[in-house]
């Protein structure tokens, strides 16, 4: 499965900015972004499952929300009410039907205070 990531950039804090992810398949059981900052490992901050199911960290609630367009292959991640905290490069990252996991190449979201 190739993943194909889009949407970074530059916010202000308050701001807002979408992240994409077009996969080359459909047959997806689980899809997630994650975050990494310098010097630290990938964080998953949210997830949705083929069935529905939707998970997200306790520092993103209420401010992000994962979703999902199946016809296009791709899901999404809208943030809003960005903070500095939420720097860093976010990458898709997919489970197929038989759980092996694919990763997107990163996109750099950076928030300014």
């Amino acid at each position: 499965v190739q993943l194909q990531a889009s949407g970074g950039g530059l916010v202000q804090a308050g701001g807002s900015l979408r992240l994409s992810c077009t996969a080359s398949e459909s047959d997806l059981a689980v899809m997630d972004w994650y975050r990494q900052v310098p010097g630290s490992p990938r964080e998953v901050v949210a997830s949705i499952t083929d069935g529905g199911i939707i998970a997200y960290a306790d520092s993103v609630k209420r401010r992000f929300t994962i979703s999902r367009d199946k016809a296009k292959n791709t899901f999404y991640l809208q943030m809003n009410n960005l903070q500095p905290d939420d720097t860093g490069v976010y990458y898709c990252h997919v489970d197929d039907a038989s759980f092996r996991d694919y990763w997107g190449r990163g996109t750099q979201v950076t928030v300014s205070s």
